[in-house]
C-alpha cells in the first residue's frame, strides 16, 4: 500500500510553556519546516534550532490565508497555533482553504482543558464563550444562575469588560477568576466578584472562569422562547410573550438555520430564534429606522449582537438577502408581492409563519391556507386583572396564525 501524500501544511498547537511543552512529532515538524507562520508571540517561543523562515500573521488574518498559502506553495510549511488549532483556532481556516486532506494538525491541550484542570470543572459540563474578535454582548445569552462559564479573552482589558457587563445584566454577584498564562511557569490566577472588580489589567493571555449568580430582583431570562415582555425596549410593536412562544414553536428553529423576520417591530422573534442555539442566524427587516435602531439595542442587551437588521420596506428590502430556512411575517401581509417574495425565497422544506390581528390580512391567510394547507390557528390570551375588589379576565386581541412548510408554489 503506498504511503499517504505529505500534507501541504502541518499545524502545530503550542501552549504558553512553549518549546518544552511540545511533543516529539511537533518538534520534528518545526525543525523540518522551511517556513513557519504564526503570531509574533508564538514565533518568539521557538528556539534557534528551528531555522525556518518565520512569517508573522498579518491583521486581519482570515482574508490573508489564501495568499499566504499560495506564496509558500511547494515549501515545507508549518503553522503555529495557540493550544488546539481546531478549537476557535486557525486550523478551521486552513482546512477550509487547503482542504482537510492537505492539513495535518498536531494539537496541544487547549486553554479550556488547562482551565478545567485547574478549577476541577468537568469539560463536558462547562460552556465556553469566545470574545476573541467578537462583542462582549454575546456573553449575555449564556448567563444563567448557577452555570459555570469559561470566557476566552480578547486581551488584558477583557476581564474588566466582562465584569461591567455582568453588573449591567444583573449578574454582579458572580465569581470571576482570571487564569493567566495557563501552563507556563508564570501562570497566575486572580479572583474576585464582578460587583467589586477593580483589578488592574493583567496578562493579555488569559481565560475568565465565571460562576454565574443572579442578583436579587434581576430579571430572569429563560433559555426557552417566551421571554418576559419587560425584557424588551419597545413602543408597543411587540409580539407578546405567549404568542411569541407559540410563534417560535411553529417556526421550529434548528442549529445553523437562517430566519427572515419581516416587520421586526422590536426584534423579539428574531432575537429568540437566535437564542435557541449559538449557530442560529437571523435577518430582521424593519421599515421604521427608529424601530430598526431599537431592534439592534434589544439584540445587544439579550446576547445576540450578530442579528442583522435591514432598515427598509419589504418586499424590496429582501432582494439579494441569503436564502432563509424559515420566514416570519409579523406585519405588512397586504403589501403587494410581499407574501409571494417570501415564499419564492424559501427552499423546499422551508417554513413560513405569518401572524395578523386584522380581518383583511386574516382573509388573505385563509385564502392561502385553502390553497396550500398548513395550519391555521387563532391564538387568544386573557390576563387576570383587578375588577373593583374582585378579579376578572381582560382579553387581548386574538391573533390569527398561518404556518406552512413549502412543498409547492403559491397560486
Amino acid at each position: 500500500m503506498p504511503a499517504p501524500p505529505s500534507p501541504a501544511v502541518i499545524v502545530v498547537g503550542i501552549g504558553a510553556d512553549g518549546w518544552p511543552g511540545l511533543g516529539g512529532s511537533a518538534r520534528e515538524a518545526l525543525r523540518d519546516a522551511e517556513v513557519i507562520l504564526g503570531g509574533a508571540r508564538q514565533l518568539d517561543l521557538l528556539p534557534a534550532e528551528c531555522g525556518a523562515e518565520r512569517v508573522a500573521w498579518p491583521s486581519p488574518l482570515r482574508p490573508a490565508v489564501p495568499g499566504l498559502l499560495a506564496a509558500h506553495a511547494g515549501r515545507r510549511l508549518a503553522v503555529l497555533a495557540s493550544g488546539d488549532p481546531m478549537f476557535y483556532g486557525i486550523g478551521r481556516a486552513l482546512c477550509e482553504e487547503a482542504g482537510p486532506e492537505s492539513v495535518r494538525v498536531l494539537p496541544h491541550p487547549s486553554s479550556v482543558s488547562y482551565a478545567c484542570a485547574r478549577l476541577g470543572w468537568p469539560v463536558e459540563d462547562t460552556e465556553v464563550v469566545t470574545l476573541v474578535g467578537r462583542p462582549a454582548a454575546q456573553l449575555t445569552a449564556a448567563l444563567h444562575h448557577g452555570r459555570r462559564l469559561l470566557v476566552l479573552s480578547a486581551g488584558a482589558d477583557t476581564p474588566a469588560e466582562v465584569a461591567e457587563l455582568l453588573r449591567d445584566r444583573g449578574y454582579g454577584p458572580s465569581r470571576m477568576r482570571v487564569l493567566e498564562q495557563l501552563g507556563a511557569d508564570i501562570e497566575r490566577h486572580v479572583d474576585g466578584l464582578a460587583d467589586t472588580w477593580t483589578k488592574p489589567a493583567g496578562d493579555p493571555l488569559n481565560v475568565i472562569a465565571l460562576e454565574c449568580r443572579r442578583a436579587d430582583g434581576a430579571l430572569r431570562l429563560s433559555a426557552a422562547a417566551g421571554l418576559p415582555d419587560e425584557a424588551y425596549e419597545h413602543d408597543g410593536q411587540l409580539t407578546k410573550r405567549h404568542v411569541r412562544a407559540a410563534t417560535l414553536a411553529s417556526l421550529a428553529p434548528a442549529p445553523g438555520e437562517l430566519l427572515w423576520d419581516i416587520g421586526g417591530g422590536s426584534g423579539s422573534i428574531a432575537i429568540e430564534w437566535m437564542r435557541t442555539h449559538r449557530s442560529c442566524r437571523a435577518i430582521t427587516v424593519e421599515r421604521d429606522p427608529v424601530r430598526a435602531e431599537r431592534i439592534a439595542r434589544n439584540a445587544d442587551a439579550l446576547g445576540v449582537p450578530a442579528l442583522r437588521v435591514v432598515s427598509g420596506a419589504a418586499p424590496g428590502a429582501v432582494a439579494g438577502l441569503p436564502a432563509p430556512d424559515a420566514v416570519f411575517i409579523g406585519g405588512g401581509l397586504t403589501v403587494p408581492g410581499l407574501l409571494d417574495a417570501c415564499w419564492d425565497a424559501l427552499p423546499e422544506g422551508g417554513r413560513l409563519v405569518a401572524n395578523t390581528v386584522t380581518l383583511e390580512s386574516e382573509a388573505l391567510l385563509a385564502e392561502r391556507y385553502r390553497a396550500l394547507g398548513g395550519e391555521l390557528v387563532r391564538l387568544a390570551v386573557a390576563h387576570a386583572v383587578p375588577v373593583g375588589g374582585f378579579t376578572g379576565w381582560r382579553q387581548a386581541m386574538p391573533v390569527t396564525q398561518w404556518s406552512v412548510t413549502k412543498t409547492g408554489e403559491l397560486p
